[in-house]
């Protein structure tokens, strides 16, 4: 397994993941979703939208982004203030140094709440991002070593012939259960990486 850049920050390095095949929904029979990422905290913000999507439709899908209270608000609220594995601590208090108030919260009239002065305010954030960097380095090593443990580092050369697998490839019509696993044979014009050909 090969590590990527890890951010030292938040918003320094989002990334986006595809949920496709959902029963339509919504007043436009939304049947997917799109989830941006931030790397660092883990806040994700959720876009519905459809699997048909061009990039054109995705840029426009990001830039007219509309008012969040409509938008999956309620999901984006109870995923920013939920522990992640990653970095055991919540997207929020790594983004804002805070949890919102939830209205579990005002229920319990026993506890105290305390407000940090702003001059530990500052010193409490960095600690908990520091903590966070250091749990998303332990979770990366226990990733690599159960992938390593399972998978082989390639070697390919170039000319050789290998198998596409067409597991994402969309435009293939007729039943799926009839479709070819892999395509090919191509030959390796180029390596770029360890784990990436152009045929």
């Amino acid at each position: 397994m090969i590590k990527i850049q890890e951010p030292s920050r938040p918003v320094k390095i989002v990334y986006m993941n595809w949920v496709t095949g959902l029963p339509p929904g919504g007043c436009r029979s939304y049947n997917a979703f799109l989830a941006i990422v931030n790397r660092f905290s883990k806040s994700t913000i959720f876009l519905p939208c459809h699997k048909e999507y061009t990039a054109m439709d995705t840029a426009l899908l990001i830039w007219n982004r509309h008012d969040p209270d409509l938008r999956g608000h309620a999901l984006e609220l109870a995923y920013k203030t939920s522990i992640h594995t990653s970095t055991n601590q919540t997207p929020a208090i790594l983004e804002e140094g805070w949890n919102p108030k939830l209205p579990q919260n005002s229920l319990r009239k026993d506890l105290i709440e305390i407000h940090p002065t702003a001059a530990s305010f500052k010193g409490m954030l960095e600690k908990a991002r520091k903590h966070a960097v250091r749990f998303m380095e332990d979770s990366f090593a226990y990733a690599k070593d159960k992938w390593d443990k399972s998978h082989a580092t390639p070697d390919f050369k170039v000319v050789d012939l290998v198998l596409v697998s067409t597991t994402n490839f969309n435009k293939i019509k007729g039943c799926k259960k009839l479709k070819d696993s892999f395509a090919g044979l191509f030959g390796i014009r180029a390596l770029h990486g360890e784990n990436t050909v152009e045929v």
